[in-house]
């Protein structure tokens, strides 16, 4: 979290939030990069409490985007049910000192474990599931309407990562000329109902967890209208990638086996999934230049921002397809 946002996050803030869902002061702190996440227990349930800051997303997104996960759960697919605070309302609304605000909302704790990727269960089985779910969701938003109060939630190239020269540095001039090419490019694509529409975009595999049959997906916060796409995987590091490029065709092969049992590919898709992995670079290039500061990166994150930066200049994807 950006040192300012933290500054602002008190105690008294985390007490209201609390308050407004009744939920017992005893808290576990899960994350806090781009939003407070917190393990919270209501009524002898666990439940998950989480608090965004008004410079990351607006009350009006948050709505969209609990309007979209409450769709798709009473749809049926596997994601967090949304509780109202005492007060009926979904999203609570909480003033910090300098005059911004923090969203506070209720989640429901997804089932299963989570799976990290040297897990006997990071398998072929696992990723035909998780193509499987990405394709129910993709085919149940096909007939998604949001109510007339609900504003539409963002398009990917509306999103504030894509402002490159507001946070990648001046004199890195070729990864900004080449990242305006890229997103230029990707605009140029066509938008049809099975091609485009509202979509997880973040979905790897710390957003969801495995019962050891289904995945259990949340958090939704980077939600938008986007290409219907997933990004390969970190398994392997930069110098290995040979194993980085079998790996991900054993990923590709069985997550695609399973998203095209609920969901048909575009012709080109290939074409395009090179260009959103290097789209995905540039996002990951700008998110960690916004949320560290170059004082307080560490050894790993230094390292990550050579490699991605070494591929933008390059204009090549994560893996060749």
């Amino acid at each position: 979290m950006e040192k300012n946002v933290a500054n602002l996050f008190t105690d008294e803030i985390m007490e209201v939030a609390l308050r407004q869902f009744a939920i017992q002061r005893e808290v576990k702190k899960l994350g806090d990069f781009e939003n407070y996440v917190y393990e919270v227990i209501k009524d002898k349930k666990t439940y998950i409490l989480r608090l965004t800051h008004s410079s990351h997303r607006s009350a009006e997104s948050i709505c969209s985007e609990l309007d979209w996960i409450n769709y798709l759960y009473k749809y049926g697919i596997n994601v967090p049910k949304v509780y109202e605070t005492v007060n009926g309302k979904l999203v609570t609304a909480i003033r910090a000192r300098d005059g911004s605000t923090f969203f506070a909302c209720l989640f429901s704790k997804a089932p299963g474990r989570p799976v990290k990727v040297n897990d006997e269960s990071f398998s072929k089985k696992l990723f035909y599931q998780w193509g499987r779910t990405v394709g129910k969701i993709h085919t149940a938003t096909k007939e998604y309407c949001r109510g007339e109060e609900i504003k539409e939630r963002l398009h990917w190239n509306e999103d504030e990562l894509l402002a490159i020269e507001r946070f990648i540095p001046k004199d890195e001039e070729l990864v900004i000329a080449n990242a305006k090419k890229l997103i230029s490019d990707v605009e140029r694509l066509e938008r049809t109902d099975d091609q485009y529409g509202l979509i997880h975009s973040d979905l790897h595999h710390g957003n969801f967890f495995y019962d050891g049959k289904d995945i259990h997906v949340f958090d939704f916060d980077d939600c938008c209208f986007h290409w219907l796409y997933y990004a390969t995987l970190f398994r392997y590091p930069e110098n290995k990638k040979g194993e980085r490029k079998a790996f991900a065709s054993i990923f590709l092969e069985s997550f695609l086996a399973g998203y095209t049992t609920e969901n048909i590919l575009p012709d080109e898709w290939k074409k395009q999934v090179s260009l959103f992995l290097r789209l995905r670079d540039v996002t990951l290039y700008t998110v960690f230049h916004k949320k560290i500061a170059p004082a307080d990166r560490s050894e790993r994150v230094k390292s990550l921002l050579k490699e991605i930066r070494a591929r933008i200049e390059r204009k090549m994807p994560l893996v060749e397809l």
